[in-house]
């Protein structure tokens, strides 16, 4: 269940009284605690008791001690199967907080909702919930949905420049995989700012919802969500563990150009289409240096991508078109390799 809320959070208290949870688990980051809870608390009309859980933000803190410490906290909580966890923030606090409720107690009732444009068109949609491991994206975690999803799209208003070509990225990806006019529509934005983005979530968040209902497990269809995270998360994991900070949205970017030179090697997009996708993402995102990691290091990361179902090649989404894909592609590795020298090449200062 989707719901927009309105200033009041009327559909977020009316579900809370109806599902009558035994404790309620407010789990921010120190951004979200000082920037978006003081709403959300000032708009709650439920008597039921309540408890804040505060982490430091960061992709950094999404390890498994980050879920041992929650763990403890909601056991020392007394946090029984009928609480509920709210997690409010971004992808960090969907995935994490949503992999600590699945794994607690086999399991206990979570909602998101999300703070970021990334959370609310990508993130908190899906019921994927997973923690870094070894500064491998993801590599740990669980499929379970949350029981709801409430979007208060005036949280946007919290966010820096950088927050929100993040979740841009995301949305571009929705259409360039599934919908070509609502990545033209994107692409003909005069500005890029919350009021410019906001007509379009509910767009974006119906592209990811019907691919997640027709698809859950990632078993076909949902692989397509997974264009430009392969090269992407490798990027992601390789800045994280030499302590560079940089966005997940801006790694998928640099993902997607990789990916679509990888789709025009093998045929299946034409040279235009590809340069007016690199044109545009080139004209919002800055190319990441890539000049401290080997190929080696990136297959590597590649490597573990959760697609993989084969000891030869990498899998990848590929594009045929703006707005097709086309899933379970195993590419050989000097492929991927030609696709990077390409992008290193256009990242060269």
């Amino acid at each position: 269940m989707i719901e927009f809320l309105d200033d009041e959070f009327s559909a977020l208290n009316t579900w809370i009284e109806h599902k009558a949870p035994s404790l309620l688990l407010l789990l921010v980051d120190q951004n979200t605690h000082h920037h978006c809870l003081p709403t959300l608390l000032g708009n709650l009309t439920t008597s039921i008791p309540y408890e804040i859980i505060e982490i430091e933000a960061g992709e950094e803190l999404k390890t498994i001690e980050s879920a041992v410490q929650l763990w403890e906290i909601l056991a020392e909580f007394q946090a029984d199967r009928s609480a509920l966890l709210i997690n409010l923030g971004g992808g960090v606090i969907s995935d994490l907080g949503g992999f600590v409720a699945s794994t607690y107690k086999r399991g206990i009732p979570f909602i998101h909702i999300p703070t970021t444009l990334l959370s609310m068109c990508d993130a908190s949609i899906g019921g994927k919930t997973g923690i870094d491991f070894h500064f491998y994206k993801n590599l740990i975690g669980t499929f379970q949905l949350p029981q709801a999803l409430f979007v208060y799209p005036q949280f946007l208003s919290t966010l820096d420049q950088q927050q929100i070509l993040s979740g841009l990225a995301e949305m571009l990806k929705h259409g360039l995989i599934l919908d070509a006019s609502h990545w033209e529509a994107l692409c003909a934005l005069e500005s890029l700012d919350p009021k410019s983005l906001a007509p379009h979530i509910k767009k974006s968040m119906a592209i990811k919802q019907d691919v997640v209902e027709k698809d859950f497990k990632e078993q076909s269809l949902r692989k397509a969500l997974n264009f430009g995270h392969t090269v992407g998360h490798a990027i992601e994991s390789l800045y994280l563990k030499a302590e560079r900070f940089v966005t997940h949205g801006h790694c998928v970017a640099m993902g997607m150009l990789c990916e679509t030179q990888l789709s025009v090697q093998l045929g299946h997009l034409s040279p235009t289409e590809a340069e007016q996708i690199l044109s545009k993402l080139q004209s919002i995102y800055p190319l990441l240096s890539l000049a401290d990691f080997a190929d080696e290091s990136l297959l590597e990361c590649m490597r573990q991508d959760k697609k993989n179902t084969q000891r030869k090649g990498i899998n990848f989404t590929v594009l045929t078109g703006i707005g097709q894909n086309l899933v379970n592609q195993t590419i050989d590795e000097s492929e991927i390799i030609k696709a990077l020298s390409s992008y290193r090449a256009l990242a060269r200062p």
